[in-house]
């Protein structure tokens, strides 16, 4: 691993962290569309900015860029809040309008200028190890300049760090506007300050990014590890260190597939995130690939034994050129094998796989049967002072019920204290009360959360 790949690997992990940071809020927030709009839109602050100082080094561009992504985020509020679109409709308005103002002052005024659109698109993170940071030069002097390494880490390291100490002085604030503006206007703190300020270090940080890898690259890294993330957990800390850490994982990973496919190395990166939040987000995709994953591996590494012993210089080889060894060895039956093998242990993954697979989704529309039996029965209690309503052998004729299915719901009611039984007349509890109170309220709000409460307050189907 020569100095230009380790130089290359640190400014997208660089990058990786300083896009997963404002993309989390930006996911919590539901604005993960205004990160392709800042990038698109900035375009006009940086043209804006050469124009001016005619020099694509000065900082002035930066400032000027990250202007153009404010300016963007508050056109589209603007537009949203005539309540004529919606803020989807909005984003769609306002920054093809002023990208497109980008293009036809490039187009008018530098002509002349040759502009490689795959760069721009997709950024060349190849060439950022060979464009360094140069101070003190003197005119006239090719090698009076100071170089200080590249560019492209400074610049990217620099923002990071500003944005990991904003993110420690206003995390509370940040997080409380995020989750629960009136909250945060209630406390003193401004939703609207702690919105444009993380819409400003949104802007900041993809303009950082822009030159070395290019809009597309920073709008995943900055919204697929996040939404990556928030699969696993609602908890903003641990959140946020899986978003860096899924973002620097699929960067380094996507550098070395596209190394070893010889292909696009921001093109890769974003594939490895993609198929990474694909294979989070359907485990029963993910239990296919390790089935298959493990088969081809068990395969791969006998046949590698082989030829390590039996092939002089096999070890030499280049690692592309072993692989292709490897899978030259492979006939047909073993693929039938890997297949099977597959297959099998793909099947006992979906039927035991937690959230996903049959046993569970068996054992979940019981326990919401059970649940609603529940509710019913204690409702009927409730609304009922007679007696004769609350026999147990009345449940059978008003609930229409079989007696089995009577006598298990009015077991698990005992069970949680609910319910007393003297003479096989049922009453409620005083905890049979409040949790029936609180039913009434789950049927009115009509919230999942409101349900999932209840079970951890009362301890439903705990013993």
């Amino acid at each position: 691993m020569n100095s230009a790949q380790i130089t290359i690997q640190i400014i997208v992990a660089l990058v990786a962290v300083a896009c997963a940071i404002p993309g989390t809020f930006l996911v919590l927030r539901k604005m993960s569309l205004i990160s392709d709009a800042i990038s698109h839109s900035i375009l006009l602050g940086i043209v804006i900015g050469f124009f001016i100082v005619g020099d694509t080094a000065s900082p002035l561009l930066i400032v000027l860029a990250a202007l153009a992504g404010i300016v963007t985020v508050f056109l589209v509020e603007f537009i949203q809040k005539t309540g004529l679109v919606k803020e989807d409709t909005a984003i769609g308005l306002v920054f093809p309008a002023l990208f497109s103002i980008g293009v036809i002052l490039i187009a008018k005024n530098a002509n002349d200028v040759h502009l490689d659109i795959d760069s721009v698109m997709v950024g060349d993170l190849s060439l950022a190890p060979f464009d360094p940071l140069l101070i003190n030069c003197t005119e006239g002097i090719a090698d009076s300049c100071i170089n200080l390494g590249p560019k492209a880490i400074w610049v990217i390291g620099i923002i990071l760090l500003i944005t990991l100490v904003l993110l420690f002085m206003f995390f509370k604030e940040l997080k409380v506007s995020t989750f629960d503006p009136g909250l945060a206007a209630a406390l003193g703190f401004s939703p609207i300050i702690m919105h444009y300020g993380l819409m400003t270090v949104s802007s900041v940080t993809i303009v950082g990014a822009f030159d070395a890898v290019g809009p597309i690259l920073v709008v995943a890294l900055m919204i697929a590890p996040a939404a990556t993330a928030y699969l696993f957990t609602k908890d903003l800390k641990k959140m946020l260190v899986l978003a860096c850490f899924f973002g620097v994982f699929s960067a380094i990973s996507g550098y070395w597939l596209a190394h070893l496919l010889d292909a696009s190395i921001s093109g890769s990166m974003t594939t490895v995130l993609a198929i990474l939040f694909l294979l989070v987000y359907e485990p029963i995709i993910t239990s296919i690939v390790v089935s298959l994953a493990t088969g081809i591996g068990v395969t791969f590494h006998q046949y590698y034994q082989t030829l390590v012993l039996n092939e002089p210089g096999f070890t030499q080889f280049a690692l592309s050129d072993k692989i292709k060894m490897v899978f030259e060895q492979f006939i047909f039956s073993d693929y039938i094998i890997i297949i099977g093998a597959g297959a099998v242990m793909t099947a006992l993954l979906i039927y035991i796989l937690p959230k996903r697979g049959v046993i569970y989704g068996y054992y979940k529309v019981r326990q919401q049967k059970t649940e609603i039996m529940l509710l019913v029965f204690l409702l009927h209690i409730r609304n009922h002072t007679e007696e004769s309503e609350r026999h147990v052998k009345h449940l059978n004729e008003h609930i229409n019920w079989q007696r089995l299915r009577s006598k298990s719901i009015v077991e698990l009611a005992l069970k949680n204290n609910m319910i007393t039984v003297e003479e096989h007349i049922i009453s409620l509890t005083e905890k049979g009360e409040e949790f029936t109170e609180k039913a009434i309220d789950y049927i009115i709000t009509n919230k999942d959360t409101e349900i999932e409460e209840m079970k951890d307050d009362f301890f439903l189907f705990r013993g």
